[in-house]
């Protein structure tokens, strides 16, 4: 031993018996459990690579070989310790709240292990080693470096891995003509990239570890001579790689690592898919495997908006997820992916085809409960917003079959049907195909029976609708149905109503008494739609009761109300007829009459109008007969219209027809009367009952009907003023002042309600001009009318002449605002021309006139305050006045407006011309301001006294103007002002001193006044 230890090396040995003495020492506290101790332990293992390397690095400097005896014992040594790497790495961990502290412990004694391990070894090689000994340690340094890798030792990995490339470099440039070792060698260097590319993708250099896969798996030959396992474990790590990338793609897009997580999840899946196809065994770890790679290239394919690849890989999935055991079906994981190809084929907008394949998927292996139910809802409202109401109303039904199908052992779900139900109906309300949207409800509903009945019959869960979800299903029929009658659509809403009648709701359970207000509900549809035919079959298939009588009152009602319906059109067709004989009519008057049927009546008069022959030797007494029909309908017209369920548009119709008709008549008999006055008399009484009842009615509708009825009324007056008109000249006799006050009040009255419907109908801004004209012309033909009953002098009370003065008044607002409207300025200069001699009344004609124009925007400044009017005594119409000037002098005639109206409209008017500032413009000006000062005067103090704020303004404005006549040279003026403003003074506080400095002024006026 010492002739040994003498052909040694010193350094060598030194080095030898320390790493023995730290390997003796170190082996002992391998099997100590506690975790404190683990520091101290994995520090000496990293001494003895330390060692081991400087050991290796020493002895390829030495000339001696004396060393080989010292290799053969620390490859002994090294080999032992890599045993022992494995026992650790196979025992069990402890469980509890430290379990990964232990695992984390035991990972960093299995890496110091196989660190000193792997230099033990590696300073135990011969000088040139064989094949087999590079493949031997290839696979040891790998193993080591990934080892490190994983621990978190990066650095340390680098440096095992480092070496590892030393010896990949020697397998690679080894000679092996015979290929013994081709296996070994691939093997070798596959499991020697695999540990460089997963310790640089750990350690952050993507780059390096992207090339390390792709030189793995560009070899497919290489690749093919990996053990399956290896395999295996290779695409596993490719496919942790990948989801990671996706991961962090998917946690922060703007990385735009989308596309690399692509690439390594294909290499993952190209290599599990070389494994093979699917194992006989459907649970085997390559099927999984297989899966999971599938799940996660779906994903980020879908991430990265590659739709067309993200459902190529799910189809492939997606029938072998299908093909699994059914007690793996369920799996949330498995359904996600069933979600994802719905998604995916969402994203696609692809067919309905597809998409309700895809729901058949996922419905077919989902439970039934409230969430799942939920998700189906929630997902098919986002196709209801794509109109694909079709396939909505598909999933619903294939749904609701599904559900009642899978009931077993008497137990079902009723909830989650109740709210399929629910959900399909208010789907269905929303399809513009109202066919199809009622006929998807009602076999869905048709489909629940069938199931319920087949349900029932082989002993298993049946569905009973229960009252209160019948009742929700039945609101939401009725309030679509409502919705479409308040449209006037009844055909339509007669459609929803007869859902309602289906026999899933009228079992015991659910609402056995809804059928018949639904049957009622779609008759009066059909009546309204007048299909009164229809209206009588649907209604006769409303179930009547079981005591005495003959059912509901409510469905016999309308059962009458049909058959008048079908009275009446059979009475319409009967006068069309050929054989037709006005017998059949009186004889039908008389039974409607005996039998109170209002309706039947009407229509049975109005026929016997029609059939009314005017001959010419006859035609007085016929236009009686006529008179006294129409006098009947108005009548019957007159009762349904106080009836509280009365058709009161369509009666109001009728009402006004019939008053047109007559005076019509009225107008074309007193012609042909005028010379035989035969029937005369008795025309002239029927014509005068009309006028009282058109206006009786009238006034009496202004208080009871609706808004909205402005014209219908206007037309009654109308007919009231046209009839009245007829009488007054028709009459022999001389008219009271009565009837002509009512002719008034008719008139006005009329043409009022034209304005004031005019006025409601610009209210959104938009104007008829039409209309207006139309409605300008009405006020004009009615002042006029006014004014010759007035001129005539055949009222004398003082009451209604005012009255009637107002009316005028009135209707010469009206009419400006007309004008106004329609930007006809002229016509509208003629109307103020026309209020000068109206009376006291002009004043408040103007104001109101002038309160128009204010608020025209396009009033030209000189229709404003240069309107022609009329002075008292002219017959020629000249412009030395205006608008405003017209309210001022109005005021003063006839000493009706206020001081303080005064001095408002005083003001208007000079701001106007003093804008304008023309010379007659200033003349005008100082003018009114002169008639300004002489009102002050007389209403100095008092109630009623001028307003102190318009003497200051006046004051202000005279000597402004006065100084800026007197800085032009115009020295006449500004004398005129400045004396005006002097007056002013004495009226205004602190005058003394203003007129003091007016007083200066105004003498420096007169010295240059004198002096030119």
């Amino acid at each position: 031993m010492a002739s040994r230890k003498k052909k040694n090396s010193p350094g060598l040995q030194q080095t030898f018996d320390a790493i023995k003495d730290l390997i003796i020492a170190a082996k002992p506290q391998i099997d100590n459990p506690d975790l404190a101790a683990r520091p101290i332990l994995i520090e000496k293992l990293r001494q003895v690579s330390s060692l081991a390397e400087s050991f290796a690095e020493q002895r390829t400097h030495s000339n001696s070989t004396g060393w080989l005896q010292l290799t053969d014992e620390l490859d002994q040594e090294g080999v032992n310790l890599w045993n022992i790497s494995g026992l650790v790495q196979k025992a069990p961990t402890v469980q509890g709240s430290g379990n990964g502290n232990s695992n984390v412990a035991a990972l960093d004694l299995v890496a110091g292990l196989r660190l000193a391990a792997f230099r033990l070894i590696e300073a135990g090689l011969e000088v040139k080693p064989g094949i087999d000994t590079l493949v031997h340690v290839l696979q040891l340094a790998s193993k080591t470096g990934a080892t490190l890798s994983e621990a978190g030792s990066g650095d340390v990995a680098g440096t095992v891995l480092a070496s590892a490339a030393r010896y990949e470099e020697l397998l690679r440039n080894s000679e092996d003509p015979e290929g013994t070792h081709r296996v070994d060698r691939a093997c070798a260097t596959l499991v020697y990239l695999s540990a460089r590319m997963e310790a640089a993708w750990k350690e952050g250099n993507y780059s390096v570890a992207s090339f390390m896969a792709q030189k793995i798996t560009d070899d497919e030959q290489r690749l093919a001579l990996l053990p399956p396992p290896d395999q295996e474990r290779l695409a596993c790590k490719l496919h942790e790689i990948g989801k990671a990338i996706l991961k962090a793609h998917v946690d922060d897009s703007t990385n735009g690592s989308g596309a690399d997580a692509v690439t390594w999840l294909q290499k993952a899946f190209a290599i599990a898919d070389r494994i093979g196809a699917v194992s006989d065994d459907v649970n085997a770890p390559r099927v999984s495997l297989k899966i999971a790679i599938l799940r996660t290239m779906a994903r980020a394919y879908f991430i990265t908006a590659s739709y067309d690849r993200a459902e190529a890989a799910l189809d492939e999935l997606i029938p072998t997820i299908d093909a699994l055991a059914a007690a793996e079906n369920g799996r949330s994981e498995y359904q996600e992916l069933r979600w994802l190809r719905l998604a995916v084929l969402k994203r696609r907008k692809a067919g309905d085809v597809a998409l309700l394949d895809a729901f058949k998927s996922i419905i077919d292996h989902m439970t039934f409960c409230e969430p799942n139910i939920t998700d189906i809802l929630q997902d098919l409202r986002t196709l209801g917003n794509r109109n694909q109401h079709v396939l909505v109303a598909d999933v619903h039904q294939y749904c609701l079959q599904q559900l009642l199908a899978s009931a077993s052992d008497r137990t079902l779900d009723a909830e989650s049907v109740d709210r399929l139900l629910l959900s399909l109906i208010v789907h269905c309300s929303k399809d513009e195909d109202h066919t199809r949207a009622v006929g998807s409800v009602e076999s869905v509903l048709t489909a629940c029976c069938i199931l319920t009945t087949s349900a029932a019959a082989t002993h298993e869960a049946d569905f009973k609708l229960l009252d209160l979800p019948a009742t929700a299903c039945l609101t939401l029929l009725w309030q679509y149905g409502d919705r479409h009658f308040a449209g006037k659509r009844f055909s339509l809403a007669a459609d929803w109503y007869l859902v309602g009648t289906h026999a899933l709701f009228q079992g015991p359970h659910a609402c056995p008494t809804s059928g018949a207000k639904c049957f009622r509900k779609a008759a009066l549809c059909y009546i309204e739609q007048k299909e009164y035919a229809r209206a009588t079959t649907v209604i006769r298939r409303c179930p009547v009761g079981q005591g005495p009588g003959h059912g509901e009152a409510a469905t016999q009602y309308v059962l009458f109300v049909a058959a008048v319906h079908q009275a009446i059109r059979a009475v319409r067709e009967m006068v069309k007829a050929a054989d037709f004989d006005r017998k059949m009519l009186l004889l039908a008057t008389q039974i409607s009459h005996e039998s109170e049927m209002k309706t039947v009546l009407i229509t049975v008069l109005e026929a016997l109008l029609k059939t009314l022959k005017f001959e010419k030797n006859s035609a007085g007494e016929t236009a009686v007969e006529a008179m006294a029909l129409i006098r009947c309908i108005i009548k019957l017209v007159g009762k349904l219209l106080l009836e509280p369920t009365a058709n009161k548009p369509r009666l109001i119709e009728t009402l006004i027809t019939h008053f047109q008709t007559a005076t019509h008549l009225s107008a074309k008999v007193l012609a042909q009367e005028a010379s035989t006055q035969k029937a005369l008399p008795l025309i002239i009484k029927e014509i005068s009952w009309l006028w009282r009842t058109a206006y009786n009615s009238a006034v009496q509708c202004c208080a009871e009907w609706e808004q909205g009825n402005e014209v219908r009324i206007s037309q009654l007056f109308e007919v009231a003023r046209d009839l009245l008109t007829m009488c007054c000249e028709a009459t022999p006799l001389d008219v009271s002042a009565d009837v002509y006050l009512h002719l008034i009040n008719a008139t006005f009255s009329a043409v009022s309600g034209r304005v004031f419907a005019a006025r409601l109908s610009s209210t959104d801004g938009i104007i008829d001009p039409a209309r207006l004209r139309e409605n300008a012309t009405e006020v004009k033909r009615a002042k006029d009318s006014i004014l010759a009953i007035l001129r005539r002098d055949v009222i004398t009370d003082a009451d209604d002449i005012r009255r009637t003065e107002y009316f005028l008044h009135v209707l010469r607002v009206f009419e400006a605002e007309i004008l106004a409207q329609l930007k006809e300025w002229d016509e509208l200069s003629q109307v103020v021309g026309e209020v000068v001699d109206s009376g006291p009344l002009a004043v408040g004609t103007y104001e109101a006139i002038a309160d128009i124009l204010w608020a025209e925007p396009d009033c030209p400044i000189n229709v404003q305050t240069d309107l022609p009017s009329i002075h008292r005594g002219s017959s020629v119409a000249s412009r030395t006045g205006g608008k405003f000037s017209a309210i001022l002098r109005a005021s003063l005639n006839h000493n009706s407006l206020s001081v303080e109206k005064f001095s408002r409209w005083l003001r208007a008017i000079c701001t106007v011309m003093l804008a304008r500032n023309g010379p007659a413009d200033r003349v005008k000006a100082i003018g009114y301001v002169e008639q300004a000062v002489s009102v002050i005067e007389d209403n100095c103090e008092g109630d009623d006294a001028y307003p102190v704020e318009e003497r200051n303004w006046l004051l202000g404005t005279a000597y402004n103007t006065g100084f800026e006549c007197l800085e032009a040279s115009m020295l006449d003026e500004a004398k005129r002002w400045f004396e005006t403003a002097t007056l002013l003074c004495k009226f205004v506080p602190g005058g003394s001193e203003r007129a003091e400095k007016i007083s200066e002024t105004y003498t420096h006026l007169l010295a240059r006044y004198n002096s030119t």
